[in-house]
């Protein structure tokens, strides 16, 4: 009986899955020191994905101290970082950067490669399913908000 649970951890730690996405060290030592700022201690970053926005889904991300059942974890540069599955059929690819034009100003960039179109103010994105689903609508409206996605 010990060694069928021998045999048990040794296949759930072969089946761990890759990262979704990718997480650039200058992000990754950016979103540490905010957590250090904020006394966030066994923190990590949760990264997903929710409807709205004005290109039909947006990004979020948050901190957060507790791992969900179904999540995929990995370690980026030091951080540890959780995405749900829901979110993960969205991002997977994806990268998320810092970019800083000064020592004031600094903000998150999300380049994903599952976006057919994004709005303007790059918080929200739409996919191809979703236009191939507008495509075969003939109604009126497309989202509102910020800016057109079309």
């Amino acid at each position: 009986m010990a060694t069928i649970e021998q045999d048990v951890i040794s296949q759930h730690q072969e089946s761990e899955f890759p990262p979704v996405l990718e997480i650039t060290e200058g992000a990754s030592l950016r979103l540490q020191s905010m957590m250090k700022e904020r006394n966030l201690e066994g923190y990590g970053l949760r990264v997903f994905v929710s409807g709205g926005g004005c290109s039909g889904l947006q990004y979020g991300m948050t901190f957060d101290n507790e791992e969900r059942f179904g999540d995929t974890v990995w370690n980026a540069h030091g951080l540890r970082v959780m995405v749900d599955p829901i979110s993960a059929r969205y991002l997977t690819g994806a990268t998320i950067s810092y970019q800083q034009d000064n020592m004031l100003a600094g903000a998150f960039k999300i380049d994903n490669p599952n976006a057919v179109s994004s709005c303007g103010c790059g918080h929200s994105f739409r996919t191809k399913e979703q236009q191939a689903a507008d495509d075969d609508y003939d109604g009126f409206g497309n989202g509102g908000g910020c800016c057109s996605s079309h």
